[in-house]
């Protein structure tokens, strides 16, 4: 399964979610803060996915084994930052909200998994 599918998914998991909890609630910060809360994980996920299709990491064996830790710790550098300045970026923010696009947004990994174990 391609890593860009996957992200793709995501993406679109996390704005269908943000559009109904901003109807749901009817209130604009619930699907911003939602909508941020999923980008905290489709943003680094798509950095890494670039660093990982790339051609230098698909060398060699211990290169791609380097590669993948280093794409790995800038994908974790930049969900941090990102949570880090969340207060600043989303006005007002409201922390449950985000926390679920988070969560959502991260559940999409297994269901990736779940469509690569289907025969077919």
């Amino acid at each position: 399964m391609s890593p860009w599918r996957v992200i793709a998914v995501q993406a679109a998991v996390g704005i269908v979610v943000a559009l109904l909890a901003r109807l749901i609630t009817g209130r604009a910060e619930v699907g911003w803060s939602l909508l941020y809360g999923s980008a905290t994980v489709v943003v680094p996920g798509a950095l890494m996915a670039r660093g990982m299709t790339s051609k230098l990491s698909s060398m060699a064996p211990g290169t791609s084994a380097v590669s993948f830790m280093l794409w790995e710790f800038v994908k974790i550098g930049v969900s941090l930052a990102m949570l880090v300045i969340a207060n600043k970026i989303v006005q007002p923010l409201v922390w449950p909200a985000l926390l679920v696009g988070l969560v959502v947004c991260t559940k999409v990994y297994w269901v990736a998994l779940l469509w690569r174990r289907r025969p077919g």
